[in-house]
């Protein structure tokens, strides 16, 4: 915690560094839910909804995720 302090304290741009890294792994992240999706869905077309619902849900965690770590680097940015 020490280390992180004094890092932000050298380089306070780094938290919307950080805060921008973590918009794009979520971008990242969905991308790949919605194309493992649709190739389950073109393999077993029987079992779309379960696999939409599970998508929806696995998405909306990543999204959870990527907002604290967005919200986590631009605190520390104004703080």
């Amino acid at each position: 915690m020490t280390l992180m302090i004094t890092l932000l304290d050298a380089q306070p741009g780094l938290g919307a560094i950080g805060a921008g890294f973590a918009a794009v792994g979520a971008g990242i992240g969905i991308g790949l839910i919605g194309k493992g999706a649709v190739e389950a869905i073109a393999r077993q077309p029987e079992a779309s909804n379960d696999i939409r619902a599970n998508m929806i849900l696995t998405a909306a965690l990543v999204e959870g995720v990527a907002l604290l770590a967005a919200v986590a680097g631009l605190l520390a940015v104004f703080k």
